[in-house]
């Protein structure tokens, strides 16, 4: 079984989003368009909620995401906020209204932010 092609409308032919990436919840802008790569990678991020409720280190329930969007650079991201440590990882929320995790860190490298398709809207 081939895996699943990545969605056209929201992947340029140089696999970098063709449409800004926005907070679902609030519409805040987190990614202007062509400044990240399309990226497939098993990921687990917990449940949408507040950022406080996302750093008190409890086992949440959650989804085992695989469709990102990797940043290679913090300095890209229009509009992020960062979980404090849980582990060696940071969950991404949106910078306004605090809802995440959109996405995922890990501390060990340097270079990589994932923020998951299906927890962000495109414009």
């Amino acid at each position: 079984m081939e895996p699943e092609a990545p969605p056209n409308e929201l992947v340029s032919a140089e696999g970098r989003n063709r449409k800004a990436v926005l907070c679902q919840r609030c519409g805040s802008r987190v990614l202007q368009p062509g400044t990240a790569l399309f990226s497939r990678r098993q990921l687990f991020l917990p449940s949408m909620r507040k950022k406080p409720a996302l750093a008190d280190g409890s086992s949440p329930e959650g989804d085992l995401l695989q469709d990102h969007w990797l940043v290679d650079d913090m300095f890209m991201f229009e509009n992020v906020g960062f979980t404090k440590d849980v582990g060696n990882v940071k969950f991404l929320v949106c910078a306004d209204c605090e809802i995440g995790p959109i996405g995922w860190h890990c501390l060990d490298d340097k270079n990589s932010f994932y923020v998951a398709l299906e927890r962000v809207s495109h414009e």
